[in-house]
């Protein structure tokens, strides 16, 4: 039998199970995916501990995961979208984490032959936030950008398309970071104590929007550095209604496909990477999570399943 992760209860990573479960049957309007690598992203060990339980009910049983890169394997009545072993990567509609999952097509895009598993398993969720948080913010060319975390899954796919737009970038994370975001064509600072000088050292003016991907109590610093919060974002900090700050959640929403697609084409032409900080193998769930809560990233987390 395929096997998938689950928890019955909310809690650290100490609640997960690998279990052994029926395969999901397409229906109508449905394809199956042999999935082959699903990303972790910080929103999944939110989700284990009960953080979004007022935003996202769920049944227990329950999985976690939505990135998807895969086979399509099994195809429902009505698809003509995708056929039986195309290979594909977007959005699932069951839990990911897991060896086979379904999509709705719509939510799906062919993964192009140079793409690695790794990368494809990355891109919806981190992909879509980082593309759409930069429409919110209204980040235009010749703009300065400050990114907290800019060296997590989100934050190196926001200043490359950030960079792509002409925007100048400005991004906190440890030092051992520094040197992947200046490859990436980010400004690097480090966090914590003294940070508004240091931000201001490289940009007298202060900066024109700033996109939260730390949560990590940055949001005072970030008000004060943009002349307000208007153009102030977060999708990590959960006090953002106590500062008079969006809180982003819902990744790229309806927009999540384009974002795929503008991002394949930038990795095409070479002006995007994806960093993969660290594989898991499907059974190693928990460690991967625990990985991600504990941040200082260099990029992505994987698991494979397959």
């Amino acid at each position: 039998m395929p096997i998938a992760v689950q928890f019955s209860e909310y809690g650290t990573s100490d609640v997960l199970r690998v279990v052994d479960v029926l395969a999901p049957v397409a229906g109508p309007g449905q394809v199956r995916i042999a999935v082959r690598a699903v990303s972790v992203n910080p929103v999944d060990w939110k989700i284990l501990q009960g953080a979004l339980q007022e935003l996202l009910k769920l049944d227990f049983p329950a999985g976690l995961g939505k990135d998807v890169a895969g086979v399509v394997d099994q195809v429902g009545d009505g698809v003509t979208a995708f056929a039986v072993g195309d290979e594909v990567l977007g959005s699932s509609s069951t839990p990911s984490y897991a060896q086979f999952a379904l999509a709705d097509p719509a939510a799906l895009v062919t993964r192009p032959a140079d793409v690695s598993w790794e990368v494809a398993g990355s891109l919806a969720g981190a992909g879509g936030t980082a593309w759409k948080v930069l429409d919110l913010l209204g980040v235009a060319t010749d703009e300065t950008l400050l990114i907290h975390a800019a060296a997590g899954g989100v934050g190196v796919l926001a200043v490359q398309l950030a960079v792509a737009r002409g925007v100048r970038v400005i991004g906190t994370a440890s030092e051992s970071n520094h040197e992947l975001l200046r490859s990436l064509g980010a400004i690097p600072i480090t966090y914590g104590d003294g940070l508004a000088d240091r931000v201001r050292a490289v940009a007298p003016q202060g900066v024109d929007a700033v996109l939260d991907a730390s949560g990590r109590g940055e949001l005072p610093v970030s008000i004060e550095l943009a002349g307000g919060p208007e153009r102030v974002l977060t999708i990590a900090a959960f006090d953002a209604a106590d500062h008079g700050i969006r809180f982003h959640v819902g990744g790229g929403g309806e927009d999540t496909v384009q974002a795929i697609q503008d991002i394949l084409a930038l990795i095409k032409d070479g002006r995007l990477q994806v960093p993969i900080w660290r594989t898991y193998p499907l059974t190693e769930a928990a460690a991967a999570l625990e990985a991600s809560r504990a941040g200082h990233l260099g990029g992505k987390i994987v698991l494979l399943p397959a």
